[in-house]
């Protein structure tokens, strides 16, 4: 077997709207297309004894034990691998569930689709998937373990953290965005002018005053007990030499602590002798060259954490440790204790494992202990001296038991400091008396203060710490969001695109919006080329500066990982017809239209579909869309559009020529097709079509009739609006138009429009694509011969596969079918074409360049102007 391709999807996609985080891997059988699973000697009982748990996948007999039913009656490789790739996720502590198998039009080739919590797991899953179905067909042993923990390993170095993943869990049960803005724990809530950002728990709002005091423990103490909070008596420093002071001036048993660490690095704790305060100030220094040195107080340690300057969790930590029995050694009961289910690697579960590392040994050499040491029975003996979750300790929830004075406390210590997340380290016998009563003490203040132990406590409460968060940075009123609108379809999407963020942009919002040429912010590009996949819908939605995003959304991206947002408010699709069509499995329109209904697909329930009712497969998709539905066609007697209105609905037709929008049984004329500058006098019927699909979603948004008649009225096509789409040059003696027109239905247009164009010569240059299907660029052949009187052919980039001379030669065939004696030549460089055909030209000439390369032929066609008007034209 061979895997061809592994695809992330990361957004909605083909496959599932509500599942965004799937694997897709394109799998060639190789010779096991032949071989199901029951015609492999032993395969199902080497599966069985290898992943018993594949027992709980119940497949499509809908019971426990379903999949082993489809395996024992045979099925494909393909089916199996999809299986394994989920198990063994769930045996890494990631269970999805969600997976799917179809074979391609391919014979032997599948597409293997899952799901995956982290992305990288997923990919690793989808390889290992298959050299584990290799070693069950060979009865060749595999060490399962090995990738299982491989992956627990991934996953821990590339997930987000407990406290950030718990923020971001409840964001989107709010149904608030986000997006992951680098490696680590960096995170955009939210859309445009609407986001926020946070990283771990610290968010935009968390002051870096307030975070440089946290940081600075003997700063913390000072600010605090100046405002009679109780603290530990202590002082810094930073020589050798000073431990003696310290001794003398506090006493033991004493604490060391380095002053700029964290997750309790570098601490040791009940020192008693100077011998051992100066290797516990050494240890300390390692990580700070100042050391925080503190009377040891004896009770309890607490966390309590505030947000917002509310208390909303407390819970009482305690080192890793483990009891007694009499019989097992210290390691034996850490060993013991590590197969609690409840341990697992990372932040895997509740509890983490406990690790021996150095401060183990020292903390058991204190006591005389060695790992080898019985202790007796009922004996708790500390294994770490710090009560981090991270080394293996464990949390109880007393968020209840708070004394009133306590939370005043603790409350007044985050505004102090100014922290807008604030994890207050308290030791105590208890919280439920006043600290200033048993004599506790506030340790150290923390910004960034994990979470894990309020939202997973050993015991007691779970507490949703995550919710009080997001209540502070999306108070009630503050919206997470920013409009989205998303165009689709075959052909007029980025004229679309451009008229509505025109429109918007009318409206007085700064509307950043995506097309086949470029990202645009206002006006402004700010990236030049094809930008009409998700990362480029993330470019404009991680804009803080955009209320309003319109996003050219094209077949290649949802195929490639999905749409680059979690939903839109309108969806537009301007038409589906054959392009493309042979390629990624897409081979018919009805192929081509399940990936374009992706984007009517992630539509809000509420939110609108806008859809060409001239076009079948468009009317398909509106039939089964789970939103509201507008129609618009060339006519407003299309069946599609009167029983739609007949129901109240809504649509935009062309009639009387007028733009109207249609609604029930009355009508509002937006204005006349002729005044509008797009349809070039109301002559080229698929930029009506793209006039009325912008008008319909414009107006479906709230936007007034009067505010987008204007906007139509003031969107002049030409190369600087509109590039590459009927960009028409007025030279002296003849016009030259450049478009961008590369299928069928594109030619279809143009020749449309050129049927009202009198010229006593029309000379077209045209050039195929490699990766259409032979039909397709011999079609364009034909098309070329029905509407120009003299054709240019050229061929010089985007072959895709094919030879140039191939490509030429199917356009030649086309164009002798319609005509054996029609004039054609070659001229391979697209300008060298340009230069030829105005040498060509006679008074009157129309020329069109149905160019793939834009760009290019707008910037040679303006020099040529350029020199007209400087009187050195010359061709």
């Amino acid at each position: 077997m061979k895997i061809e391709n592994i695809q992330v999807l990361r957004g909605p996609n083909i496959w599932s709207v509500n599942r965004k985080k799937l694997i897709q891997m394109r799998l060639d059988l190789e010779e096991m297309e032949q071989s199901p699973t029951n015609e492999i000697d032993g395969f199902y009982e080497r599966m069985k004894a290898l992943l018993p748990s594949l027992y709980n996948h119940r497949c499509s007999p809908g019971v426990p034990g379903g999949f082993f039913e489809r395996v024992v009656s045979g099925t494909w490789m393909g089916h199996v691998i999809e299986h394994i790739a989920l198990e063994i996720q769930t045996l890494a502590g990631m269970d999805t569930g969600f997976g799917r198998t179809r074979e391609t039009k391919t014979p032997g080739i599948y597409n293997v689709v899952f799901a995956y919590l982290e992305e990288k797991v997923g990919v690793f899953a989808a390889e290992s998937a298959v050299r584990i179905a290799e070693a069950l067909i060979a009865g060749e042993e595999y060490d399962l373990e090995k990738d299982i923990q491989q992956m627990r390993e991934i996953r821990e170095n590339t997930r987000l953290g407990p406290s950030t993943g718990a923020i971001v869990e409840e964001a989107i049960a709010r149904n608030i965005p986000w997006i992951r803005l680098n490696n680590q724990s960096l995170v955009q809530l939210g859309y445009g002018k609407n986001q926020v950002r946070f990283r771990a728990t610290m968010t935009e709002k968390t002051s870096s005053i307030a975070v440089d005091i946290a940081s600075n423990k003997d700063e913390t103490k000072r600010l605090l007990q100046e405002q009679a909070i109780p603290v530990a008596k202590g002082m810094t420093i930073s020589r050798t030499e000073q431990v003696d002071e310290a001794i003398r001036k506090i006493g033991f048993p004493l604490v060391f602590k380095p002053l700029d660490g964290n997750h309790g690095r570098g601490i040791s704790i009940n020192i008693n002798t100077t011998e051992d305060a100066i290797a516990a100030y050494e240890f300390a220094a390692k990580i700070s060259r100042r050391v925080i040195v503190e009377r040891y107080i004896t009770g309890y340690d607490f966390r309590v954490l505030v947000i917002d300057n509310k208390m909303v969790a407390a819970a009482l930590r305690d080192p890793a440790h483990v009891k007694g029995d009499g019989e097992l050694t210290i390691q034996q009961l850490i060993d013991k204790e590590n197969s609690d289910p409840r341990r697992g690697y990372g932040h895997e579960n509740v509890l983490t494992l406990i690790d021996v590392d150095r401060d183990t040994l020292d903390l058991l050499e204190k006591k005389g202990y060695t790992l080898d040491t019985v202790p007796a029975a009922g004996e708790k003996v500390f294994v770490k001296s710090t009560a981090n979750l991270s080394t293996g300790g464990t949390s109880v929830d007393v968020t209840d038991h708070v004394h009133p004075q306590n939370v005043f406390i603790c409350e007044r210590i985050s505004k102090i400091i100014g922290l807008d997340i604030c994890g207050i380290d308290i030791m105590a016998e208890n919280l439920t008396e006043p600290l200033t009563e048993n004599g506790g003490v506030v340790l150290e203040v923390n910004a960034a203060p994990g979470f894990r132990m309020h939202i997973a406590p050993s015991e007691g409460l779970p507490r949703n710490v995550a919710g009080h968060v997001i209540d502070m940075l999306y108070p009630p009123g503050k919206s997470a969001r920013i409009p989205i609108i998303a165009i689709t379809g075959t052909n007029g999407k980025t004229t679309t695109t451009r008229l509505i963020a025109h429109i918007v942009k009318n409206n007085g919002h700064r509307v950043g919006f995506t097309t086949s040429d470029g990202i645009y912010v206002q006006n402004t590009m700010m990236l030049k080329g094809d930008t009409t996949g998700p990362v480029s819908s993330e470019f404009i939605l991680k804009d803080p500066t955009v209320d309003f995003a319109v996003l050219e959304t094209a077949r290649g991206g949802i195929l490639r990982s999905g749409l680059g947002f979690s939903s839109c408010d309108i969806g537009v699709i301007t038409n589906i017809q054959e392009d493309h069509l042979g390629l990624s499995d897409i081979h018919t329109l009805e192929d081509l239209a399940r990936v374009k209904s992706v984007v009517t697909n992630a539509i809000k329930k509420d939110g609108w579909a806008v859809l060409n009712a001239d076009n079948k497969h468009c009317v398909a998709i509106g039939k089964k869309a789970d939103c509201n539905v507008a129609y618009f066609s060339r006519s407003e007697n299309n069946p599609v559009v009167v029983a739609h209105c007949k129901k109240g609905g809504i649509a935009c037709v062309h009639e009387n020529g007028f733009i109207t929008i249609q609604k029930g049984d009355w009508k509002i004329r937006v204005q006349r097709t002729i005044l509008i500058p797009l349809t070039f006098g109301g002559t080229v019927g698929f930029m009506i079509d793209n006039v009325m699909a912008a008008t319909l979603a414009t107006f479906l948004h709230g936007f007034k009739t009067e505010d987008i008649k204007m906007s139509l009225e003031t969107f002049i096509p030409s190369a600087a609006q509109t590039p590459g789409r009927m960009n028409i040059f007025e030279f002296k003696d003849f016009r030259f138009m450049i478009d961008f027109a590369h299928n069928p239905d594109g030619f279809n247009g143009i020749k449309q429009f050129l049927s009202h164009i009198d010229s006593p010569l029309k000379i077209g240059i045209i050039a195929g694509t490699g990766d259409r299907r032979d039909e397709d660029i011999v079609e364009l052949g034909k098309i070329a011969a029905e509407m120009f009187d003299y054709i240019i052919l050229r061929q010089e980039k985007h072959l895709r596969g094919r030879t140039a001379q191939n490509i030429l030669d199917l356009l030649i065939q086309g164009i002798k079918s319609v005509d054996a004696n029609k004039p054609f030549e070659i001229v391979p460089k697209e300008i060298d074409a340009i230069k030829h055909a105005m040498s060509l030209a006679k008074p009157g000439t129309f020329i069109t360049a149905l160019s793939d390369v834009v760009d290019n032929a707008i910037e040679t066609v303006q020099n040529y102007m350029e020199q007209e008007r400087n009187g050195l034209f010359n061709v």
